[in-house]
């Protein structure tokens, strides 16, 4: 099957936002990758301590059916980067899936990839902002499809967040 790369902040990524999706990812048969900033072990909000498969500027979208960023309270650690801004507009220009969950399409909208597109996100003052500043058609819905982006409010959303992207990717 496919290729999935989940990108997640080094310091206090959500766990359940990478490992619930994830889980769902590998029982349907895709593989899975992971990226941080850099290959230093990345650290979850909830304890869990990961070991990137790649910083971001070491791999390419090409590669993967689906773009994932996973949330937390380090996502802003995300926002702006040249090169994870790159590989997630160039997965998007090419049509590929490209998701995210929580606070994640904070780094969608600050790419300029939400602009006009129907999205959700964890709503906090800060992020609703965002959304508004960038133009993105808020959305209340947990789960929210647009075209090739798919963005999920929260952890609790991330079971459903998971089976919508394997949904699609079968298609």
């Amino acid at each position: 099957m496919g290729q999935i790369l989940m990108i997640i902040a080094q310091k206090d990524f959500r766990d359940e936002e990478l490992f619930v999706p994830k889980g769902i990812f590998e029982a349907a048969g895709y593989g899975v990758k992971i990226a941080s900033l850099s290959r230093a072990k990345a650290t979850g909000m909830k304890g869990a301590v990961v070991q990137p498969d790649f910083g971001v500027g070491e791999t390419n979208s090409g590669f993967y059916d689906a773009v994932i960023v996973v949330g937390g309270a380090g996502t802003s650690s995300l926002w702006n980067r040249d090169e994870l801004n790159s590989m997630l507009r160039d997965a998007n220009a090419s049509g590929k899936l490209v998701c995210a969950i929580c606070l994640g399409p904070t780094v969608l909208a600050k790419a300029g990839l939400l602009g006009g597109v129907k999205a959700t996100v964890f709503r906090t003052p800060e992020s609703m902002q965002i959304l508004r500043d960038e133009r993105v058609k808020y959305s209340s819905d947990p789960v929210v499809v647009d075209g090739n982006i798919v963005t999920a409010e929260g952890p609790k959303s991330a079971e459903a967040f998971g089976k919508k992207i394997v949904e699609l990717l079968k298609k």
